[in-house]
Parts: structure tokens; C-alpha cells; sequence
């Protein structure tokens, strides 16, 4: 990618960022497609689980929680 987008899961507790590309594929693709992580959505990141992973992102006006496998393949742009 770009070096202007970043994973999601590099973005820091507080700070938001717009979707520009989902490199999954199949049924985890369609997920994140369903949940709303389509190309200029805003996602920000909330709060760690205890253990670190999963996060939780307020994305459309829900809270998602996303581990960071699937995280990593959302490429952001930080705002």
C-alpha cells in the first residue's frame, strides 16, 4: 500500500481514520463489507480488550470489536 495508509490495527486508542482499502477476502471480506468498512468510512479506535487484542472501533455509529488479524487487513488513512 501506499505509505499514506496504515492498518487499522496501527491506529491509536482516540485517533480516527478514514477506510480507503480492504485487502481480505471471502467470507471475512464480506463481513467487514456488511459491518459497514466500505472506501471513506470513518473508523475510530476506542479501547483495548485486557489482552490487547481484540479492539474495539466505533464504525457508523456502532461499536465493533475486530481482532487484529482481521484489523490488519483494513488500510486507513489517519486523520
Amino acid at each position: 500500500m501506499g505509505e499514506k495508509y496504515i492498518q487499522l490495527n496501527s491506529l491509536p486508542l482516540g485517533k480516527k481514520g478514514k477506510v480507503k482499502v480492504l485487502t481480505s477476502e471471502g467470507t471475512i471480506r464480506r463481513r467487514m463489507l456488511d459491518l459497514g468498512l466500505i472506501a471513506d468510512t470513518e473508523v475510530e479506535a476506542l479501547q483495548k480488550s485486557p489482552s490487547g487484542d481484540p479492539v474495539a472501533y466505533h464504525i457508523r455509529g456502532a461499536v465493533i470489536a475486530l481482532r487484529s488479524e482481521e484489523a490488519s487487513q483494513i488500510f486507513i488513512e489517519a486523520l
